[in-house]
C-alpha cells in the first residue's frame, strides 16, 4: 500500500508571521467530559476541533449527550447529569485521553454493558492499571490483552469509594477516576500507589477544569485527593491554546531565527508542555541533560531541535514515551538516524542525540516513518526547515490534535513536494 509524502522546502530565511495554535486537546477532552456529565447547558470556546475531540464527542453523543458545534472552535453540550447505554461498541480511534476518561465515568454512571476499543494503535496501549483499579471499586470490567477492547458490565456505581491507583505509566488513570468521583454518590479517595506518576502537571489540570464545573476537590496530600459526591454543573468554559501545538511553532522561531508570534505567551499557558518553551529558548545551547518527565509530548520536538544543537543532549524520565501513540523514543530514534546515521542512540529508555550544526543547509534524503504519530510528523518537519530532503510519511496524521498544522507553516513561507498515492 503506497503512502502519501510530504517533502519540506528549506525556507532559507528566518520564519516570522503570526500563528494560533488550536485549542488544548487535553482540556477540550476534559471539558467535553465534564459538561456531559453535567445537568444542563455548557458553552466551550476555543475548543480543539480534531480526530482526538471528534472521538470523545461522538462516544458522548452515543450516550446520550446532546453536543452541537456552532462555530469552528465551539462545543455547545447538553447534559442531565446521566450517561445512558451505547447501541454498539464506543470506537475511540487512538485517542488516549477518551479511551482513559471514558471507562471510569461509564463505570460509575452506566446500568449496562458497555465497550470501548479504538483502533490498531490503541490495541497496543496499556490501560491495565485503570481496568485494576476500577475492579478494586467492584466494577466488572476486562481487558484481556491488557489494552483495549474494555469491556464494562456497568451497574452505575461503584462497590467501594477508596481507590489506590498505580500511575507510573500515566496520569490519564488518575485523571479518569477524579472526573468520576463526583458521580459516585458518596466522598471518594483516590490515593497513588507509590509516588510515581507521569506528567503530574496534567492532573493539575484535570482538578483546575473540575472545579471550573462546580466540584469539590482537595488534595490531602500530594499522593491523595478527596472529592465530594457533588455531580457537575453546567457552565461556560473558555480553552486555552494548546501547548503542544504551541512547541512546534517556538521550534521553528528558535531554528530559523525568526519571530513567530502565537498570540499567547509562554508564561500564560498552564499545560506541562509549556515548561519545553525554556529549553527551547536556550538553542543552539540547550542543556547537556533534559528530564522529560513533566512535559512528555514535547520531547519529540526538543529532540529534533538537539539535532541542530552546538552540543549533545540526553534526553531521561521519558520511558513512558514507549506507550503512547507509538514507542516514540524509538520513532525519533528512527527518524533522526534516516537523517544521518549515528545522530541518535537509545539506551535503556534514555535517548542520546548527537548533535550536530552543520547538518543545517546539507542534504540529507531522509523518508520519516511517522507511525502513524501526529507528535512524530509534526516534530520532524522541523528538520525539513533546515536541512533539504526530509520527506515526512503519512503526513495527514497531524489531523489527531493539529489539522492544520501544514497550512499554519506554509503562511509563515514554508513550502512542500508533496505525492499523493494514485
Amino acid at each position: 500500500m503506497q503512502t502519501e509524502k510530504l517533502t519540506i522546502v528549506p525556507p532559507g530565511r528566518a520564519l516570522e508571521g503570526a500563528v494560533s495554535p488550536p485549542g488544548s486537546k487535553s482540556i477540550t477532552n476534559r471539558a467535553l467530559l465534564l459538561a456531559a456529565l453535567a445537568n444542563g447547558t455548557s458553552r466551550l470556546t476555543g475548543a480543539l476541533k480534531s480526530d482526538d475531540t471528534r472521538y470523545m464527542a461522538d462516544a458522548l453523543r452515543a450516550m446520550g449527550v446532546g453536543i452541537e458545534e456552532p462555530e469552528a472552535t465551539t462545543f455547545v453540550v447538553t447534559g442531565n447529569g446521566a450517561l445512558s447505554a451505547p447501541g454498539q461498541p464506543l470506537f475511540l480511534g487512538n485517542a488516549g485521553t477518551a479511551v482513559r476518561f471514558l471507562p471510569a465515568a461509564i463505570a460509575a454512571m452506566v446500568s449496562s454493558e458497555v465497550v470501548v476499543d479504538g483502533d490498531e494503535h490503541m490495541h497496543k496501549r496499556p490501560i491495565m492499571p485503570l481496568v485494576t483499579a476500577l475492579q478494586s471499586l467492584g466494577v466488572d470490567i476486562t481487558a484481556p490483552s491488557g489494552c483495549p477492547p474494555v469491556t464494562i458490565q456497568g451497574t452505575g456505581s461503584f462497590a467501594s469509594h477508596h481507590v489506590v491507583i498505580d500511575a507510573g505509566l500515566s496520569s490519564q488513570y488518575v485523571s479518569a477516576l477524579l472526573m468520576a468521583g463526583p458521580c459516585s454518590g458518596k466522598p471518594f479517595t483516590v490515593e497513588l500507589a507509590g509516588d510515581e506518576i507521569g506528567a503530574r502537571g496534567y492532573i493539575d489540570l484535570t482538578l483546575a477544569a473540575m472545579r471550573a464545573f462546580g466540584a469539590s476537590v482537595e488534595q490531602v496530600t500530594p499522593s491523595i485527593w478527596q472529592v465530594e459526591p457533588t455531580g457537575y454543573r453546567a457552565t461556560d468554559f473558555h480553552i486555552e491554546p494548546d501547548a503542544s501545538a504551541a512547541t512546534y511553532l517556538w521550534g521553528a522561531e528558535a531554528l530559523t531565527g525568526g519571530k513567530i508570534d502565537i498570540g499567547t505567551p509562554a508564561t500564560h499557558f498552564t499545560q506541562p508542555d509549556a515548561r519545553a518553551f525554556e529549553v527551547i529558548s536556550a538553542f543552539p545551547d540547550m542543556p547537556a541533560i533534559i528530564d522529560g518527565s513533566q512535559m512528555q509530548d514535547a520531547i519529540p520536538t526538543i529532540a529534533v531541535l538537539a539535532a541542530y544543537n552546538n552540543t549533545p543532549v540526553r534526553f531521561t524520565g521519558i520511558a513512558n514515551l514507549r506507550v503512547k501513540e507509538c514507542d516514540r523514543v524509538r520513532a525519533v530514534s528512527l527518524g533522526l538516524n534516516a537523517i544521518r546515521q549515528g545522530l541518535a542512540r537509545e539506551e535503556g529508555d534514555d535517548l542520546i542525540v548527537t548533535g550536530d550544526p552543520a547538518l543545517a543547509g546539507q542534504t540529507c534524503p531522509a523518508e520519516i516513518d511517522t507511525f502513524a504519530d501526529h507528535r512524530i510528523a509534526m516534530s520532524f518537519a522541523l528538520a525539513g526547515l533546515k536541512t533539504s530532503g526530509i520527506t515526512i510519511l503519512d503526513p495527514k496524521c497531524v489531523g489527531k490534535t493539529y489539522p492544520g498544522y501544514w497550512d499554519a507553516l506554509a503562511s509563515l513561507g514554508v513550502s512542500y513536494e508533496q505525492e499523493i498515492p494514485k
